[in-house]
């Protein structure tokens, strides 16, 4: 493959998650000259609590695990950076699709991209693996309270809130693991779901309802988050214990996620409803040269797990490594 000239690769893969970073593992394999831009710390892996159904290990921190994977990669002589990515342009782009032609690929031989730090590369072929971002609750206090209270990282800032009350909003797998990681510090954690039954894994759900810190109050929203300094209620839009106003420190966020919206917006990459990226059985985008892989998909039927990414990075690598043999 091409050497590095003047910051230029054969792929350049955007993201540093499981999926990003097992791509890398098999571009190194395939000696694909290539580049990761991201950093581990934006993972969801990064903020999971713990990890039970990964392939050999039947338990370990996502903090861990993804170092693992960073590990590997490095040691393959991986080149990585920790940027973020703030815009990707095609370089020699072709016209937009005809109406009416159906699923297509775009002819595109080049990309160039900018980072926060004004770095530009350039590739001959992309892998976006940015995975999801957390939604917000859009309600008042959440964001002037953010930092003083309010969380979007039980792993982040559970040891926080020792012997303090605590709420997790969202009845997800990733909202269950807040709270049980929450639960070995706090005097007491809320889990406020706005529907009548949980939908995370099973076995979690079992773990939180034999944890006797742990309360759910289901068919509930929040409505505002309210203090002086910091978090120190919040107004429910239904009476718990006759009272529309529940006395807690620390409010923690898990209400699913939502796409990298700006960039995939930006490059002008066929989505789905939701905003993720569609793409074929090799991991390519609606651009040619253009592939995802990860949760940021409508990969592996919506099954957005470890790994899932895993197997959707080392695909669009291996589809990646097939394109360079033809020459293309």
């Amino acid at each position: 493959m091409e050497n590095n000239k003047q910051n230029k690769y054969d792929l350049i893969i955007i993201g540093a998650g499981p999926a990003g970073l097992a791509a890398s593992v098999y571009a190194s394999r395939y000696k694909i000259n290539h580049l990761v831009i991201g950093q581990i710390f934006d993972s969801s892996l990064f903020k999971a609590h713990l990890v039970e159904n990964y392939p050999g290990f039947e338990k370990i921190k996502g903090a861990d695990l993804i170092q693992k994977f960073y590990e590997q990669a490095k040691n393959l002589e991986a080149e990585i950076i920790s940027e973020e990515t703030v815009n990707i342009i095609q370089t020699h782009p072709q016209p937009p699709l005809p109406e009416k032609t159906g699923r297509g690929k775009r002819g595109v031989k080049n990309f160039k991209i900018t980072t926060n730090l004004n770095k530009i590369f350039e590739s001959r072929f992309i892998l976006l693996t940015l995975g999801t971002k957390q939604r917000k609750l859009n309600i008042p206090g959440e964001k002037e309270f953010l930092g003083r209270g309010v969380s979007y990282c039980a792993v982040c800032d559970a040891a926080f809130f020792k012997n303090k009350k605590t709420a997790v909003v969202g009845g997800s797998d990733s909202a269950a693991m807040a709270a049980l990681l929450l639960a070995e510090h706090a005097e007491k954690v809320f889990l406020i779901y706005r529907k009548g039954e949980l939908r995370c894994e099973p076995v979690k759900k079992e773990q939180i309802e034999k944890n006797p810190k742990i309360e759910v109050i289901y068919e509930t929203n929040i409505k505002k988050i309210g203090g002086q300094s910091k978090v120190e209620f919040v107004k429910l839009d239904k009476e718990y214990k006759n009272d529309l106003k529940l006395e807690i420190n620390g409010v923690f966020v898990e209400v699913g996620a939502v796409p990298p919206e700006t960039l995939i917006r930006n490059i002008g990459i066929e989505t789905d409803q939701g905003g993720y990226i569609v793409i074929d059985k090799k991991g390519e985008t609606t651009i040619k040269g253009f592939y995802a892989a990860g949760d940021v998909t409508t990969g592996s039927n919506g099954l957005r797990q470890i790994v899932t990414a895993v197997s959707e990075g080392a695909i669009a690598a291996t589809s990646i490594y097939e394109e360079l043999k033809k020459g293309n």
